[in-house]
């Protein structure tokens, strides 16, 4: 788990080098592929895409929930608006390492994401109580009142996966990411241990998200029409919960 308590449990020091990174608004468009079709599209997309300051990693991601996984369970029931709270690292984490504290919300379809950028050390230190955000930061404002709403939240769930990340040369805010190898864990829940775990995916299968503030290029459309897919009501994090509900563990 997250154990960097750093101070005692009653003085709760600021985190000084987190910084208001990202807000991002957009649809989520997800595929579910195999490897001959993200052949099909790779190849369609040379000319039109290039791969971003992050390109190929493995993403590292820790959901916090309640103790009876309140967040994932109303999720699961397909609300109009949802959301959730994950810590992210790009690899695996040592204390010093610049981490993400990540608040996503999803209303009527339109993802919104709220981002935080501090130590691993901090971040930990921050979800345990032991520091405190800036006050200055919005960001950081709304993470705080979603703390305070679900005050016992706690890692509940490791996930990884290889990504490989795109953006769109017509127009940078048009994304598209392949993760595959998506692995889970219900033990172990900290960023600094090795990204492995049980599969949520075939092996030959990758998960496509189209990230856009509009609409799909008329290109992808078609790449997608000829390969015969069909989006894909896919979450990582809930399709873990159901592997857990079907092991017994959720608990």
């Amino acid at each position: 788990m997250c154990n960097h308590t750093g101070t005692e449990a009653n003085q709760r020091r600021e985190v000084r080098t987190v910084k208001e990174t990202y807000i991002f608004m957009r649809h989520e468009i997800k595929y579910i592929l195999n490897d001959a079709q993200r052949g099909i599209v790779e190849e369609a997309m040379r000319g039109r895409m290039l791969e971003d300051e992050f390109g190929k990693s493995t993403i590292c991601s820790l959901y916090f929930d309640t103790p009876d996984f309140r967040l994932i369970r109303r999720s699961i029931e397909k609300p109009p608006y949802k959301e959730k709270m994950r810590l992210r690292s790009y690899g695996r984490a040592e204390d010093d390492d610049y981490v993400f504290l990540e608040l996503k919300k999803k209303y009527n379809g339109v993802v919104y994401k709220r981002r935080l950028k501090a130590s691993l050390q901090e971040a930990c230190g921050y979800m345990e109580g032991s520091a405190a955000l800036p006050a200055s930061s919005q960001i950081g404002r709304e993470i705080d009142y979603f703390r305070s709403f679900y005050p016992d939240l706690k890692p509940r769930v490791y996930i990884c996966y290889d990504r490989v990340a795109y953006y769109s040369l017509a127009d940078r805010s048009f994304r598209m990411t392949f993760d595959k190898n998506i692995r889970w864990r219900r033990s172990d829940l900290n960023l600094s241990s090795a990204p492995c775990g049980d599969p949520l995916l075939e092996a030959d299968q990758s998960l496509l998200e189209i990230k856009t503030p509009g609409g799909i290029p008329l290109w992808l459309v078609a790449v997608l029409s000829k390969c015969g897919l069909h989006k894909a009501n896919f979450s990582k994090y809930a399709n873990a919960y159901m592997e857990m509900l079907l092991n017994g563990d959720a608990s």
